[in-house]
């Protein structure tokens, strides 16, 4: 049985690899690819498509897991994104690369939820944060050598091939998830809540799109039809939750109190850290130029790696994983406050570079210590909903919180210079200390349950 969960792990970190490295390594080519297929617009919506089924999809991986056991799921998610980078690679144009990545955001999401559910049924909590040294080395690999792995690759064979490489990748990937994956219980039947799907999927499309198209973000018609098909379809979802004997994601999830925080707290920290990465490169510029800018960026990327490393030997000294997140929400609340006075400053140098590190390092804190939270604590029929629950609230948060940032920075100072970037970390801070204040609190002892 030892072997077989080695194998699975081995499986599940090469289709994590996958899934985190397709959109770093995209990122690079983009002008390449703009180049190759004459696409003077339409570039956003490469990169958009892929993150709207990425981040639509979470739950719905989530649900499918439990009901049709992870070696399906995940076996599923490997040959969909294995597909739909064959068909990346082949395109003609813009519009069939745009379709192809909407195709292959939906089983990277499927590798992710379903390697982090695995994960939890796997192994014990001990042997989870043993085991973080190998996801963070994935981790660091991905970010890294993604973009330059992009930008070799388009430079030399091209851009097609940054698709290719997932091919022969996606084989031992395949083959260990399917030999060391245990097959699903028998239990009573259940159907997959498809009517609850399609108001999940639209909710999410009109956040997504909110979030990545400023076109659409910023216009007087657009913007007030996106938010209300956004609190409707929303609004149904939630009403059809309660009622369906077999919901996607089940209210039993929240009668938890310590999960229900924790998901809360994954959309908040969410929309601080993640929805603020398109603003950090613009603050960093104000402090040094295109190589200066590069370097200060490293500070947020070793935040993420020390803390990241760190947290696998800690927490197992340390275990409450509850007191793990709100020292991240402290430390992504101090790391935003130093950037919004570093941007107050025109880019003083001896704050940015403190809260770039402090915001990577709040990243990594609180994706482990929820994640780990959620694979020890939540009840092992619902576990892929619970991943799903708390991946999705981080995604759809951080996409909420750009586009929100943004239009405040628009509206109070009419652009993203020093005032407006300034705005933009300071909201993200009090958003930050908002979550602190609403994660969970319990003893290290009640931090995770037992099985």
């Amino acid at each position: 049985m030892h072997a077989s969960r080695n194998l699975a792990y081995a499986g599940l970190l090469l289709g994590m690899a996958m899934a985190q490295l397709d959109g770093l390594v995209l990122t690079a080519a983009l002008p390449s690819i703009g180049a190759d297929l004459h696409a003077r617009t339409g570039l956003v919506a490469v990169t958009a498509a892929g993150l709207l089924t990425l981040t639509v999809a979470t739950p719905l991986h989530g649900r499918l897991g439990d009901l049709y056991g992870r070696r399906v799921t995940f076996a599923l998610s490997v040959l969909v994104f294995a597909a739909a980078s064959a068909w990346c690679a082949a395109a003609p144009g813009v519009g069939s690369l745009i379709a192809a990545r909407a195709l292959q955001g939906l089983g990277g999401s499927g590798l992710i939820v379903t390697a982090m559910s695995a994960l939890g049924e796997l192994f014990e909590r001990d042997e989870l944060l043993r085991r973080q040294g190998w996801q963070t080395a994935v981790f660091a690999a991905a970010t890294l050598g993604g973009p330059p792995l992009g930008g070799l690759l388009a430079a030399g064979p091209g851009w097609r091939w940054i698709f290719l490489v997932n091919l022969p990748l996606s084989v031992p990937a395949l083959v260990l998830g399917w030999r060391g994956l245990p097959a699903k219980p028998r239990r009573e039947k259940e159907e997959f809540d498809v009517p609850g799907s399609v108001l999940l999927t639209v909710a999410g499309a009109a956040v997504v799109a909110l979030g990545t198209v400023d076109a659409l973000a910023r216009s007087p018609l657009w913007t007030p039809v996106l938010l209300a098909t956004t609190v409707v379809a929303g609004f149904l979802f939630l009403r059809r939750q309660r009622r369906t004997p077999s919901p996607l994601i089940s209210p039993k999830v929240f009668a938890d109190a310590v999960l229900k925080r924790a998901v809360v707290v994954n959309g908040l920290a969410g929309a601080a850290l993640y929805g603020t990465f398109t603003y950090v490169a613009l603050a960093a510029a104000l402090a040094a130029g295109a190589a200066g800018t590069g370097l200060l960026l490293v500070a947020m990327t070793a935040g993420q790696l020390v803390l990241s490393a760190s947290f696998a030997a800690l927490a197992r000294r340390h275990p409450g994983m509850t007191a793990w997140g709100r020292f991240g929400c402290l430390l992504g609340t101090a790391g935003l406050a130093a950037i919004a006075g570093a941007a107050a400053f025109e880019g003083t140098p001896w704050l940015l570079a403190p809260g770039l590190f402090a915001i990577g390092a709040a990243f990594a804190v609180c994706t482990s210590a929820y994640t780990v939270l959620g694979q020890t604590r939540a009840d092992r029929a619902l576990l892929g909903v619970t991943l799903g629950s708390l991946t999705f609230a981080r995604q759809a948060g951080g996409l909420a919180g750009a586009a929100v940032f943004g239009w405040l920075a628009l509206v109070t100072t009419g652009g993203l210079a020093a005032p407006g970037l300034t705005v933009v970390f300071a909201a993200a801070a009090l958003t930050m200390l908002v979550a602190w204040l609403t994660a969970p609190v319990v003893t290290p002892a009640g931090a995770v349950s037992s099985r």
